[in-house]
């Protein structure tokens, strides 16, 4: 059997019921949207920040495969998602055919992407943090009714555009955010999301990185 891939791991049916269930649970608790949008734009994210770092091939894809599984765990339960997911995703890989020790790899990031228990304590892991705590963005809210709007609908509701890359030049891992100051202050961001942006920061930092925020055209870390 050849080296899993993400396109295998996208066709499993584990992954397809897990995913499924996880996100209607989370629909169904009030949270934003975590489902097939969400996990393809942190897989698609992880996997280029260590591409832009000249990681291994294989590196990158295992990036990219610890991206798309990293919120299985919320098929279990919302509290201690990252354990629970990195269970599962270990399990599955494994019965795919992935080695134990890459099966680990994802196992541990996804172990640790999860800001109130976790950190960057390896390469796939630093990246999936960067990936993941970066996707702020209007689409994710499921909440239709303005008016009824929490402060974290409010806060991702008001971002237009957001993007993480790494200029490897600088060594900056550079989050850019066009938020609609109308619908909600900046500082309203940084009441909900100071935990993300640290974690952020600790992760750029393993990878030999500066963390950069960048909101509305104006550097603010």
């Amino acid at each position: 059997m050849g080296l899993v891939t993400l396109e295998d791991v996208k066709k499993c049916e584990e992954v397809v019921t897990f995913l499924e269930i996880a996100d209607k649970q989370l629909e169904r608790l009030g949270y934003t949207e975590h489902s097939y949008r969400h996990v393809e734009i942190v897989a698609t994210a992880a996997g280029e920040i260590l591409k832009t770092l000249n990681y291994e091939e294989r590196n990158v894809e295992l990036a990219k495969i610890a991206g798309y599984l990293h919120d299985i765990g919320n098929a279990v339960n919302r509290i201690d998602h990252a354990q629970s997911g990195a269970i599962l995703a270990y399990n599955i890989l494994t019965k795919m055919g992935m080695s134990c020790y890459e099966a680990g790899e994802i196992m541990l990031a996804i172990g640790n992407h999860d800001e109130n228990t976790g950190t960057a304590v390896s390469p796939i892991s630093a990246a999936l943090i960067l990936a993941d705590k970066s996707d702020v963005h209007r689409t994710r809210v499921r909440n239709k009714d303005i008016t009824t709007f929490d402060i974290h609908d409010r806060v991702n509701y008001a971002v237009e555009h957001s993007e993480i890359y790494v200029d490897a030049y600088k060594m900056h891992a550079i989050l850019e955010l066009e938020i609609d100051t109308k619908i909600c202050p900046v500082m309203d961001y940084f009441e909900i999301f100071l935990d993300r942006m640290t974690m952020n920061r600790r992760a750029a930092n393993f990878l030999g990185l500066e963390f950069k925020l960048v909101i509305n055209g104006t550097n603010l870390l």
